[in-house]
């Protein structure tokens, strides 16, 4: 994923109103559930996640395979 599309990719499920709980789904296959929007921090090609378990992932834009939310299935 390039960086540009990894931010956005990132910020425009974070921002929606209502917000809805997100997934990120890596290149390895392993996937990140962002259940509130202050868990996830994203600056430029990096991003923290906050995990409910206490788990703190940090992750960049080589490493996102696509970005999956409730309304629309799939995007980036």
């Amino acid at each position: 994923m390039t960086p540009d599309n990894f931010e956005s990719s990132l910020t425009t499920p974070l921002g929606r109103k209502p917000f809805r709980p997100f997934t990120v789904e890596l290149v390895s296959g392993s996937t990140l559930e962002v259940q509130h929007p202050e868990a996830l921090v994203v600056r430029g090609p990096v991003a923290v996640l906050f995990g409910s378990d206490g788990i703190l992932a940090i992750f960049d834009h080589e490493g996102v395979s696509q970005v999956r939310t409730p309304q629309d299935g799939v995007s980036a």
